[in-house]
């Protein structure tokens, strides 16, 4: 479906409210390792969810056909979620911000080999090499950071965790084509938020001294506006738009969170993390530009 002006603008908010969600993230690790980060923000997601698809009347009851697929994809969710607390707690939020937003690169490129008819263009391929080396320059210039302030192995699983979250919104763009977004959006969390408190339980402790409002604002924020609202949000669009479509207004959120990060966080605004935002957010602009002219 041609996207309107209206789905536009919703869009563009969700993904300046993605923005912020790594700084949400760094507030609440203070308090919540990964972990229980992740149990805590999906418990609170689940339950908006669960009200707002009882308001609509969403049967949510799983069926057995459906536990294999949306098992493998919460267990994907899971790693991921997982993963990016984890670089998220080692890196700065302005770097955090830049590699977590290069998931609809990774996107582009997984949709191109599952999703018929959504091959990668000449165009769309230049957006993906310019955005990558925006990337590459933040992580080979350290984000103009000291040895001391930049930490590899965190950009590495931010990364990584940026990979895992194109490949999932892929699955999850297939699976809500044959059924109501609200369940598999749902369902992915339910599956995978015994994970996150076993390995809670079992690996990490919360540091209750340090607790105060920023970390349980950062909590509610990830819980509410991100894991509930932005999930559902964009469970829905992916029922009419193309992934790609979707994911390449993530240029925003970079944009968003290296500001937040310098405001709320008061990390420094270097020029290599600058450089290296403007060249993924032009990277996913070409890779818009290529995804309209197609639809069109």
């Amino acid at each position: 479906m041609a996207i309107t002006f209206r789905s536009a603008i919703v869009i563009s908010l969700i993904h300046a409210l993605w923005g912020g969600n790594p700084v949400a993230v760094k507030f609440g690790l203070q308090v919540f390792p990964p972990l229980w980060s992740g149990f805590l923000r999906f418990s609170i997601a689940i339950l908006c969810i669960l009200i707002w698809a009882r308001f609509k009347g969403i049967p949510m009851m799983l069926k057995r056909e459906e536990l294999r697929p949306f098992s493998i994809l919460s267990f994907i969710f899971f790693i991921q979620i997982w993963l990016m607390n984890a670089g998220f707690e080692i890196s700065s939020g302005a770097i955090s911000s830049v590699l977590i937003s290069t998931f609809p690169l990774f996107a582009a490129f997984f949709s191109h080999l599952m999703i018929k008819g959504d091959q990668l263009t000449l165009l769309r391929t230049l957006g993906l090499a310019i955005a990558f080396s925006g990337t590459s320059l933040i992580v080979m210039r350290r984000g103009g950071l000291s040895v001391e302030e930049f930490s590899v192995w965190g950009a590495a699983i931010v990364l990584l965790s940026a990979m895992l979250l194109g490949f999932r919104l892929i699955l999850s763009a297939q699976m809500v084509r044959q059924t109501e977004p609200t369940r598999v959006v749902v369902w992915m969390m339910i599956l995978a938020l015994w994970a996150f408190m076993l390995g809670g339980l079992i690996f990490e402790e919360i540091r209750w001294e340090n607790l105060d409002w920023p970390p349980l604002v950062g909590i509610l924020y990830q819980g509410v506006v991100i894991a509930g609202f932005g999930f559902m949000a964009m469970g829905l669009l992916y029922k009419f738009y193309s992934p790609t479509l979707v994911s390449s207004f993530g240029f925003i959120s970079p944009v968003c969170g290296v500001l937040l990060s310098a405001w709320l966080l008061h990390e420094p605004l270097t020029w290599s993390i600058a450089i290296g935002t403007v060249c993924v957010g032009v990277g996913l602009v070409l890779i818009a530009i290529s995804k309209a002219g197609k639809d069109e």
